[in-house]
């Protein structure tokens, strides 16, 4: 896996002021004694968590504090319930895992806090308790405090939030996957994933809006579109639309004013709900929310418009404005088809 530049400048400095931070803010706080440590080890490995894989379930705040201060609780409790120390150091790492999980915070340098805990020197055993707020909490806060600056300074996002999708259309909504489908997939599995169910939806959704780019992205609209069109002005009455409608037997008309240009549309149910001659002109009924499309435009931007917002007509207009066609919902069917169709014959 390759790195962008932003992403090893994030990771690398910010763990150095991060890691700087936490120290500091340690030597700074009266309350233990000297010769603690001012900087416990694990830190380190929560600093790759924090600044090289924000997105990690492991690294959310929740994982940092409670599984580092949680983790050190119990490697404690193991070092004083237990003699011998290799005995007590399997027992504390193998209970903070446990218990991790079990709180829903496990975090990986919780095993290591837990096994300095239980093998704790000296001055670690004189602070006891104690040991699991300073240094170990102020540690992580720290951390955590300086990934929440760094990341909101480099335009990442932590604490890690999915992307909301795009809301779905009823069809998608029968046939795309959610995060229902991913949990279920992912508790079939052997082993659990280090990632969230919305993080693998999101991911699909994109890598299918890349496919669909790469195999329409260059077929413009143009291509696609209906070029022998049928409109109204706005000053056109609505009989006359009607019967514009049924002798092109088509379902929406677009409403142009003289130059070309979409002003509104109007369907059958519009024209046809109203009484059987009526000379008011169609502007008085016409929709004016209407979205117009370029006919430069690759087709696979299409589709979003016209299945998320529902749309069975699009205008296409040239770089003036002007309508120099339609697209239909049929001719979009017409071409995803014949895209399948070229991938199944490969």
């Amino acid at each position: 896996m390759r790195y962008s530049p932003a992403e090893l400048g994030r990771g690398a400095l910010g763990a150095l002021v991060g890691i700087a931070l936490a120290g500091l803010t340690v030597k700074i706080v009266p309350g233990g004694p000297e010769a603690l440590p001012f900087l416990v080890a694990p830190m380190g490995a929560a600093a790759v968590l924090l600044f090289a894989v924000p997105a990690s379930p492991l690294a959310q705040p929740w994982p940092l504090l409670g599984g580092n201060t949680i983790s050190t609780v119990v490697g404690l409790t193991a070092h004083w319930l237990i003699d011998d120390v290799l005995l007590a150091a399997a027992v504390g790492v193998g209970a903070a895992i446990g218990v991790m999980m079990l709180l829903g915070c496990l975090h990986p340098p919780g095993g290591a806090c837990a096994l300095l805990a239980a093998t704790a020197t000296p001055v670690i055993d004189e602070q006891g308790l104690a040991f699991a707020a300073l240094p170990v909490a102020v540690n992580a806060a720290m951390l955590l405090v300086v990934a929440s600056v760094v990341h909101g300074l480099t335009g990442s996002r932590y604490p890690h939030r999915a992307p909301k999708p795009a809301p779905a259309t009823a069809a998608e909504t029968a046939t795309a996957l959610d995060t229902s489908d991913i949990e279920s997939a992912m508790a079939r599995l052997a082993q659990r994933l280090d990632v969230n169910p919305e993080d693998v939806v999101a991911l699909v959704r994109d890598a299918e809006e890349h496919a669909l780019d790469r195999r329409l992205g260059s077929v413009p609209v143009s291509r696609i579109m209906h070029t022998d069109v049928a409109s109204v002005l706005p000053f056109e009455s609505i009989y006359r639309a009607r019967t514009v409608l049924v002798q092109k037997e088509v379902k929406t008309l677009p409403v142009v004013d003289n130059d070309r240009r979409v002003v509104g549309v109007v369907s059958i149910i519009d024209l046809f709900t109203r009484d059987l001659v009526e000379l008011e002109p169609v502007e008085t009924i016409m929709i004016t929310d209407v979205t117009t499309i370029r006919d430069d435009t690759p087709v696979a931007e299409l589709v979003p418009t016209m299945t998320q917002t529902g749309f069975k007509v699009v205008p296409v207009v040239d770089d003036e404005d002007r309508m120099v066609g339609i697209v239909t919902r049929g001719d979009l069917i017409a071409v995803l088809h014949r895209a399948l169709l070229e991938d199944g014959s490969r």
